[in-house]
């Protein structure tokens, strides 16, 4: 958790150029969240680094209109191609499913990545 307020804050800092904070709100409040970013020495390929959603909210659309959002701005960017990286754990399902839902395919595994049973799953969409 500590990585991704760092990685709000510096989307927040003047002439930042590496980070973009979406977000979600229902009636002034914040429920969700999206950040990610163009990945560096690639040409037209972006990171999401992190998306959340208050969980009273969730399967109530708010992550699908997050990654809407985050895939129009990168289209205006140029973005040819969008990657994830998340867990193979069990409690990473429902996120997977959300990612799967949303088209995004398993381009890579890294085996034993987290620790010994956790893998790394790069997801990727072409835009």
């Amino acid at each position: 958790m500590e990585c991704a307020v760092e990685l709000v804050d510096l989307a927040l800092t003047p002439n930042n150029k590496d980070y973009t904070v979406l977000v979600a709100d229902r009636d002034g409040t914040l429920v969700g969240y999206a950040c990610f970013g163009p990945t560096p020495m690639t040409e037209g390929t972006y990171d999401l680094y992190w998306i959340a959603s208050d969980p009273t909210v969730r399967g109530q659309g708010v992550g699908a209109s997050l990654i809407s959002g985050m895939e129009a701005d990168m289209r205006r960017r140029g973005a040819r191609v969008i990657r994830i990286e998340t867990s193979a754990t069990e409690a990473y399902g429902p996120t997977r499913g959300f990612y799967a839902s949303m088209k995004y395919t398993e381009e890579a595994r890294f085996r034993d990545f987290y620790k010994v049973g956790d893998d790394l799953i790069i997801l990727a969409k072409r835009l």
